[in-house]
C-alpha cells in the first residue's frame, strides 16, 4: 500500500458510499437490505456493491473484487491513473452520504455499563446472604465458615451473594458507603473495577480495643470463627496490598483506638509467607506510630492463611 500522504488522506476521509452516490450514473442505497455496518448499493441489473469498515472498504458480492476508496475509483472506471483518481477524490474529502441518514437510529441516552455504576449501587443490586444460596454453600462447604458467623456477617451487611456462587465483601468509607467490593468464589478472585479500597470490617465493636487485621475478608471471618466474636474486638481485612486510602483508613482507626483505650492493640494476622512478613512489619510500624500495642498472630500452616487453618480444624 502506498505511503503517499494524500492517498492516505483519501482512504481516511472519503467514504466509499459518497463516491458511489456522486457518479454520473449514481448508485442507489438499498435501505431495506442495508445495515449501519454494511451498506448495500445497487445500479442496474445485477450491479451490487457492499460498503463496509465504516465506509473505508468495499466488496463486490458477485466477484472477488474488493479494496479501499482508491481501488473503487479504478474499479468503477478501469484504467484510471492515480493522477486522475486524485482529481476525482479531492472534492469528496469529508463529504457526507446522502442516503445514510435514513438508517440513522434515534438518539438514546448513553447506556451505563455495570463498570460505570457506583460500587454502592452494584452492591445494593445483590441479594443478602441467606442459607441454601450457592454463595452460602460455597462459604460453608468449601471454606468451612460456620453458619453462626455467616448469619452475623449477613446481619451486619458485610457480605452478599454474588453471581455464580461468589461472595461479595464490602469496604465502606467514612460515611458508611460501600466504596469497594472484594470478591471470592469457586472460580474467581478479585474485586469490582473502579473501587477504592479501605477496610473490610466485621465485629460488634464501634471503637475496638483489639483490632485483628488479616489480608482477605474470608480470613477475617475465619479468625472470628476460630477465636470467637467478642464485644471489644474488630476483625478486619485489607484485601491484599495496601494503597494510600487503606493506609489512611487504618491509621485513622488506630488513632481512634489509642484515644479511647490505653491498652489498645493491633494484632497482625497476615499470611504465613514472605509477603505476610512484610505486611506485619508495616503493621508494627503503624502501631508504634499511633501508640498502641502490637502482636503478630501467625497461621500454623507454612505459606498458609487463616482460612486454611479453619479448614484443617473443621474437616475430619
Amino acid at each position: 500500500m502506498s505511503r503517499d500522504p494524500e492517498l492516505q488522506d483519501f482512504r481516511d476521509r472519503v467514504h466509499c458510499g459518497v463516491l458511489l452516490e456522486r457518479q454520473n450514473d449514481p448508485w442507489q442505497l438499498d435501505k431495506a437490505e442495508s445495515t449501519r455496518n454494511a451498506l448495500k448499493y445497487r445500479r442496474g441489473k445485477g450491479e451490487t456493491l457492499i460498503i463496509n469498515h465504516g465506509g473505508k472498504g468495499w466488496w463486490d458480492p458477485h466477484s472477488d473484487a474488493k479494496g479501499d476508496v482508491i481501488s473503487l475509483v479504478q474499479y468503477l472506471k478501469p484504467g484510471t491513473s492515480l493522477g486522475l483518481a486524485r482529481k476525482i477524490l479531492r472534492p469528496l474529502a469529508g463529504a457526507e452520504l446522502q442516503g445514510f441518514h435514513a438508517l440513522a437510529q434515534p438518539e438514546r441516552p448513553p447506556r451505563i455499563s455495570h463498570e460505570d455504576r457506583s460500587q454502592s449501587w452494584r452492591w445494593n443490586q445483590r441479594l443478602a446472604l441467606y442459607p441454601g444460596s450457592t454463595t452460602w454453600r460455597y462459604l460453608t462447604e468449601e471454606r468451612c465458615l460456620p453458619a453462626s458467623i455467616l448469619k452475623a456477617a449477613s446481619h451486619a451487611d458485610v457480605v452478599r451473594c454474588g453471581p455464580q456462587g461468589s461472595a461479595w465483601f464490602a469496604h465502606r468509607d467514612e460515611n458508611e458507603t460501600v466504596c469497594h467490593v472484594d470478591i471470592r468464589g469457586p472460580a474467581y478472585k478479585g474485586g469490582l473495577k473502579g473501587g477504592a479500597k479501605r477496610l473490610f470490617r466485621f465485629g460488634p465493636a464501634a471503637i475496638p480495643r483489639r483490632l485483628i487485621l488479616a489480608e482477605a475478608a474470608i480470613d477475617a471471618l475465619s479468625l472470628a470463627a476460630l477465636f470467637g466474636i467478642k464485644d471489644d474486638t474488630l476483625f478486619a481485612a485489607t484485601s491484599g496490598g495496601m494503597g494510600p486510602q487503606t493506609l489512611d483508613a487504618l491509621r485513622g482507626l488506630l488513632r481512634t483506638m489509642a484515644a479511647h483505650y490505653p491498652d489498645a492493640m493491633l494484632i497482625s494476622a497476615v499470611d504465613a509467607n514472605p509477603a505476610g512478613a512484610r505486611y506485619a512489619c508495616l503493621h508494627a510500624i503503624m502501631a508504634r506510630e499511633t501508640g498502641i500495642l502490637f502482636k503478630r498472630l501467625r497461621p500454623s500452616i507454612d505459606n498458609g492463611d487463616w482460612n486454611q487453618v479453619l479448614q484443617e480444624r473443621s474437616r475430619p
